[in-house]
């Protein structure tokens, strides 16, 4: 390759990292190597989120906790919520109470229950007075060669988890969100909505659903005063990936972007931040693309 197609492509040491594999979904960031890095110290906070509490679904570790830690330096109170991973969510609430002086709420449940998602809300409510910014961003894949080996447990569990969660959270936070002025939900799509996976069956249509959730519900909900956007990640270095591959496409994973490496969850979170802050008020309905390069139509 010459020298103009090197140009913003990873270095070699960056593409791979060591075989490594985790037993138990989410994952556990500990035990990652290297750990993610979820929060860039060039960055520096305006305020722009300042005074509003934002609801992180899957904010303990990933993508989620670089979301907690971008909107606590732009000023904003935040309520993670996370199913088992408690080490990794008290990592995140220290980060965010100690070094960023912000303050976090942990909240331990199952997503795939409507009544815990009620109550995370009402919890957050509570806590901080109002919700204003609702992530939905939990989800769980398990890879299957064939559609034949896919269980009607395991497609239930991963549409419950990943789609039926959405649901839950946005008629739990709808009467809160009416309320503030500038309020919005932001959804996690994936590159695989757009170009589909072989091996994620089941998780790639539940995205595919959550692109039209959020497009159907920007529509719905815009009469509110309310924005509904997405993010739809393309390989990102989250628990997720060495808790569902085989040690040897950890090794390599995003390694065929065309930028050359698997992204970082930080590298995701400004998404957010865009979306939640008035630098976005003009889009409603929209995904944005953070995945190393790759062209997504549609």
């Amino acid at each position: 390759m010459n020298k103009s197609k090197e140009q913003g492509r990873s270095k070699p040491s960056e593409r791979q990292r060591p075989a490594q594999h985790q037993k138990r979904q989410p994952g556990s960031e500990k035990l990652m190597k290297p750990t993610p890095v979820h929060f860039n110290r060039a960055i520096k906070g305006s305020t722009k989120l300042s005074g509003k509490t934002a609801l992180i679904t899957g904010g303990d570790s990933g993508i989620g906790k670089a979301c907690a830690l971008a909107y606590a330096r732009e000023g904003a109170h935040v309520a993670i919520v996370y199913l088992n991973e408690t080490a990794d969510a008290l990592d995140t609430q220290s980060q965010i109470e100690k070094e960023l002086g912000g303050k976090c709420l942990l909240i331990k449940g199952d997503i795939r229950k409507e009544s815990f998602c009620k109550k995370a809300v009402l919890q957050t409510v509570k806590t901080f007075g109002r919700l204003d910014i609702l992530i939905n961003n939990a989800a769980e894949q398990h890879p299957q060669k064939s559609i034949l080996d896919i269980s009607a447990d395991q497609l239930r569990r991963t549409f419950e988890t990943n789609l039926f969660s959405m649901f839950y959270f946005v008629k739990a936070s709808l009467p809160h969100l009416k309320k503030r002025k500038g309020a919005t939900v932001i959804n996690t799509a994936s590159v695989t909505a757009y170009r589909g996976s072989p091996g994620l069956l089941d998780y790639s249509a539940t995205k595919g659903a959550i692109v039209s959730f959020t497009r159907s519900l920007s529509q719905q909900l815009i009469k509110d005063g309310i924005r509904v956007n997405g993010v739809a990640p393309g390989p990102i270095w989250t628990p997720l990936i060495p808790s569902t591959y085989p040690a040897k496409e950890v090794k390599t994973f995003g390694g065929d972007t065309p930028i050359g490496r698997a992204g970082q969850p930080w590298e995701c979170a400004e998404c957010y931040v865009f979306l939640a802050s008035l630098d976005s008020s003009y889009m409603n309905g929209q995904m944005l693309h953070p995945n190393g390069g790759e062209i997504i139509n549609g």
